[in-house]
């Protein structure tokens, strides 16, 4: 099938510079992830992947996170797991 339709996408240079670390390591291109992605909306006829509004509490806990607010941080999952009984 010849590729002759574009797609233009703008997102911001941390998000494209991660996602693209990915990819490397998963041996793809951002060209075919994006193929891919269409590939599987078109065979499913849907969105393939689930999204969902998050409720109060966790919109909240993202945009303190995203903000590096009551963040956690723990040296070894020992510390994390000691953390819940407390």
């Amino acid at each position: 099938m010849a590729q002759s339709a574009v797609v233009h996408a703008r997102i911001d240079q941390a998000t494209k510079t991660a996602t693209e670390k990915v990819l490397g390591a998963l041996g793809l291109t951002p060209t075919e992830a994006i193929r891919l992605f269409y590939r599987q909306i078109a065979i499913r006829k849907s969105f393939p992947l689930e999204l969902r509004v998050p409720n109060k509490l966790t919109a909240s806990v993202l945009t303190k996170s995203d903000k590096n607010q009551d963040i956690e941080r723990f040296d070894s999952a020992a510390e994390l797991y000691a953390s819940w009984d407390e």
